[in-house]
């Protein structure tokens, strides 16, 4: 086991395995959650302190922003999914080699990927079909929020690092550290000096440095590059083979958060048609599920954490039962969710916009993305419980399907209707967990037979 001078690091191959992932869900969803907090922050003084079209412009950048980041964001998680089955093999020498050819690759793609997307923003935006009254704010927005590509990146590596060994406490601790300094930067830049919507983004990469800054800290502290404190089984890979493995199921998972975010593309392309009034409700909207989505996400998350640590230790009886205990988590924690957006709509449209015919928008999409939380909480405990036992082509495959329905749905009721396009989003859902939760049966089944020869 690593050494610390506060150890937080979790075996969660033996003991109970409910209170396992319960205490590793808990802070993963509170660091989620403040994650979101600064999204959210700086979309109430960008709203209520400059406008609903200031709104509209941050929100029109918000799929592209999925689409682009999501890529490495994705890929350092099925990075991931390496570091907690060489964790719970206890091969801490390979773990070592995996996380330094993962801190070079991120650094790499991530300069690339910045530079070509900054170059060709403009025409994205103009693609998409992006009011032109707000085309103007979105671009500047962006174009920051691309420039800190690498610290977005190499703070999502470290909280990667972190959650694989089981620690899920430091990186809650980061969120709440960048939170507040977002909080204070966004009063700062937007409403003191009114920098407009370029501060607001300004004050998201800045606190995307501060998270990074002290998980890097925690994660020194770890005896990780020690070779004379770090076991092996004698098996690690070679330095060209790390990053191939790493590539390897990285990249499925970076094409699946980028094709699913190609389905909000879609989406976001028929809402620009209806208007800015729209833009901004479906902006309003999207925030709520953004924020909603993290207690499904967080179970998710823990269990990829929990697959991966007992995949690598050969305990798929324990997989099972975990992941049994992930679906109903996930239940559990999306009943409130579900009525807040059945039921109060308006109050919670209230808190982001001020016209009350766009607000009236918004009662008719958040009731039926309510209905179908559930299904979203479901999907995500399979998605990553499929990524945890190494496979990451289905659930890439899945994220194909979730574009397949929310393009039938948007050329059919989306077009009619702005609650048609809340149903198009939901249907992606409900095709892409029905997809993973078969594929995770026949998966394990597969796992357990190879380890039974």
């Amino acid at each position: 086991m690593f050494r610390t001078s506060d150890n937080k690091t979790q075996d969660m191959t033996s003991g109970n395995s409910m209170r396992q992932i319960v205490l590793f869900f808990l802070p993963l969803l509170w660091g989620n959650l403040f994650q979101q907090v600064y999204s959210l922050v700086d979309s109430i003084i960008v709203g209520k302190g400059i406008s609903d079209k200031a709104l509209a412009a941050v929100g029109a950048s918000g799929t592209l922003n999925f689409l682009i980041l999501g890529f490495v964001v994705g890929m350092t998680r099925g990075f991931g999914i390496l570091f907690s089955q060489s964790f719970g093999k206890k091969d801490y020498a390979s773990l070592r080699l995996y996380i330094l050819a993962a801190k070079k690759l991120c650094i790499s793609i991530s300069l690339l990927l910045s530079a070509v997307c900054i170059l060709s923003l403009q025409k994205m935006l103009v693609f998409l079909k992006t009011p032109e009254d707000i085309i103007k704010d979105a671009y500047i927005y962006f174009v920051i929020i691309l420039a800190g590509i690498i610290i977005t990146v190499i703070n999502n590596l470290a909280i990667t690092i972190l959650q694989s060994l089981g620690d899920s406490a430091t990186p809650l601790y980061a969120m709440i550290i960048s939170s507040l300094a977002n909080i204070v930067m966004d009063i700062f830049l937007v409403m003191g000096l009114g920098v407009g919507v370029a501060g607001a983004a300004i004050a998201t990469v800045v606190a995307q440095f501060f998270s990074f800054i002290y998980c890097i800290y925690k994660i020194r502290l770890l005896d990780i590059f020690d070779e004379n404190n770090a076991e092996t089984t004698g098996t690690e890979p070679k330095s060209s083979n790390a990053v191939f493995e790493l590539l390897k199921i990285g990249i499925p998972v970076a094409f699946m958060n980028s094709i699913t975010a190609a389905g909000g593309l879609i989406l976001q392309y028929f809402v620009n048609l209806m208007g800015s009034g729209y833009v901004a409700a479906y902006s309003a909207c999207m925030k709520f599920a953004s924020v909603f989505e993290q207690f499904g996400m967080s179970v998710g998350l823990s269990m990829m954490t929990f697959v991966g640590q007992n995949m690598g230790a050969g305990k798929f009886d324990r997989i099972r039962k975990g992941v049994r205990q992930g679906l109903f988590l996930a239940t559990l924690a999306n009943i409130p969710l579900a009525l807040v957006q059945i039921f109060c709509p308006r109050q919670l449209a209230r808190i982001f916009l001020n016209d009350p015919k766009i607000i009236s928008y918004c009662e008719d999409f958040l009731p039926v993305l309510g209905i179908s939380i559930f299904a979203l909480g479901w999907l995500f405990v399979y998605r990553y419980s499929v990524q945890g036992l190494g496979n990451t082509f289905i659930p890439m495959l899945s994220g194909i399907l979730e574009v397949v329905m929310r393009l039938s749905f948007c050329f059919t009721i989306g077009r009619a209707s702005f609650r048609g396009i809340a149903f198009s989003e939901v249907s992606a859902w409900i095709g892409a967990f029905v997809m993973l939760m078969i594929t995770y049966y026949v998966v394990i089944r597969q796992k357990i037979k190879k380890d039974l020869v």
